[in-house]
This record gives C-alpha cells, sequence and structure tokens, in this order.
C-alpha cells in the first residue's frame, strides 16, 4: 500500500508552477501540492517573510526534491516583482498558479459584520485575499505558453460564506465573493490565451484558517452532519478537485467555483430528526 493518500501518476509530468499559501501541514495549499507532487509536477513555493519559511521549508524539503522557495509579500509590489523575475530566471515559464492565500483580522471575525469591520481591516481583507490573486494572475500569465503551446491554468480557494451568510465569517466573506466574482472575470480575459481560471470552493476543514475564525469548531461539526454525504470535508477530496482543474483532465472547465464539501453547498434545509 501506498504511504501517501494521494494517487500517484504523471498528468502533471512537464509541468511547473506556483504554489502560494502554504503555512503549515494542514494548510489546503499543503495537500495540494502533494497531490500535483505524486502527479510529476514541479513545484515552486512562495512565503511571506522568514518565519513562515521556517515552517514551510521542512514540508518542502521532504517531497525529495531541491527546495524552489521565493519570497512573496502579496502587499508589496516589489517584493512581488522581484518573485516572478525569478521564477522567470529559473523556469523560463510557468505552467500553472495555486493561489492560497487570504487574511483579516481576528477581531473581525466574530460577532456583528456591520459594528466589527473596519476602514483598514477591510482595505486590507480585500487587498489580501482578492486583489492578491488578480495581481498574481496577472503576472503568471505573462509567463505561461501561448494556446498553441497549451495554455495554462490557475486556482483560486474560496468558501461558502462568498455566497451565504455564516456566522463570524464577516468580512472575509466579502472578499472571498470579490475573489470568486474576479476569478470569472480573469477567465474571460485569459481565455483567448488558452489560460484556464477556476475556484474551488472548499467546506470547513482543520486549517489555521478555519481556527482563527469564532465559532470554527461549530462550522466543522454543522458541515459534517448538514452534508449530504454525512462527512467531513476531506484534505484529498480537495487536492484531487486541483488536480482535475490544473491538468487536461479539466480541458473544458473555465471561469467555474467548483464545490468540494461533501455537498453542503446544495442543502436548503438539513434532515430533522422528528
Amino acid at each position: 500500500m501506498s504511504d501517501t493518500p494521494y494517487p500517484k501518476g504523471d498528468l502533471m509530468k512537464g509541468k511547473r508552477g506556483l504554489v502560494m499559501g502554504v503555512a503549515n501541514k494542514n494548510s489546503i495549499a499543503w495537500g495540494i501540492a502533494q497531490q500535483l507532487h505524486a502527479q510529476g509536477a514541479e513545484l515552486a513555493f512562495s512565503y511571506q517573510d522568514a518565519a513562515l519559511e521556517k515552517r514551510v521549508r521542512p514540508l518542502v524539503e521532504s517531497l525529495g526534491d531541491e527546495p524552489f522557495m521565493v519570497t512573496a509579500d502579496v502587499s508589496d509590489d516589489s517584493s512581488m516583482d522581484a518573485c516572478f523575475q525569478t521564477l522567470k530566471a529559473a523556469w523560463g515559464g510557468l505552467d500553472f498558479l495555486v493561489h492560497a492565500v487570504a487574511f483579516a483580522g481576528k477581531d473581525e471575525l466574530q460577532g456583528s459584520f456591520t459594528h466589527n469591520t473596519t476602514r483598514e481591516g477591510f482595505k486590507r481583507a480585500m487587498d489580501i485575499s482578492a486583489f492578491s490573486f488578480v495581481d498574481a494572475a496577472r503576472r503568471a500569465s505573462d509567463l505561461m505558453p501561448s494556446k498553441e503551446g497549451g495554455g495554462g491554468t490557475m486556482i483560486s480557494m474560496t468558501y461558502l460564506g462568498s455566497e451565504r451568510t455564516v456566522p463570524n465569517y464577516n468580512v472575509m466573506g466579502v472578499a472571498k465573493a470579490a475573489l470568486e466574482a474576479s476569478t470569472r472575470y480573469i477567465a474571460r480575459d485569459l481565455g483567448p490565451l488558452g489560460i484556464r481560471v477556476n475556484a474551488i470552493s472548499a467546506g470547513p476543514m482543520r486549517t489555521l484558517a478555519m481556527a482563527g475564525i469564532s465559532g470554527g469548531r461549530t462550522l466543522m461539526k454543522t458541515g459534517k452532519d448538514w452534508s449530504m454525504l454525512k462527512e467531513d470535508t476531506t484534505m484529498e477530496g480537495v487536492a484531487g478537485a486541483a488536480l482535475y482543474l490544473l491538468s487536461d483532465l479539466g480541458r473544458s472547465c473555465t471561469g467555474e467555483v467548483l464545490h468540494v464539501d461533501a455537498g453542503f453547498h446544495a442543502v436548503a434545509v438539513p434532515d430533522i430528526e422528528e
């Protein structure tokens, strides 16, 4: 039996891509990276600062390849310039982008959205959680193959709080709604170039991001109990969806928000025991 839950193969053989947003071993971005690596992809990882590099480097080294890590503060243009210049110098081009970057202040992820959201907090959440994908997509697209050469692919990570109100998700829900709209507009712009752009809306998972939301444990329990499959969203399920969208399996899919949440998003009224 394989020692990894991620199927191995060659669906991504010969493909090179940047993964943004790995924070620790429980990060969705890390699960996706493991699946892409198992399918033959060559990966580069971005990190914001030295503290994050210290946490992420051991994970990257565990893949067995020569680590390719590059600094990228998504709120700083010069840092992003340097990141993509490094990628271009090392690889010459880029086949795919995984964007799993988001942030909102902890005080704004609890209680009232109306009363707890500050002007600066709103701007920061939108900048880091939504505009950063627009910025990264623009830069990445300049490095991707032509349509005749196979084009490229991009994915962003979102959550159901973008479509419906979720207690305490607040400003992050608004930012994710902007991210999803941005994903569609980017897909429209880059489609003629042969670049596909999609988003994955994952259900509640035990990640660092979920830990920062007040009532996160309740979201986890509700996500399982009210879902159609009556199970938690799995990292393997999200990583598999990412593989589909980033590989040739998803050849005709773009501008899509793919829900990977055990069917939770489609339930209007949960089963009620009489």
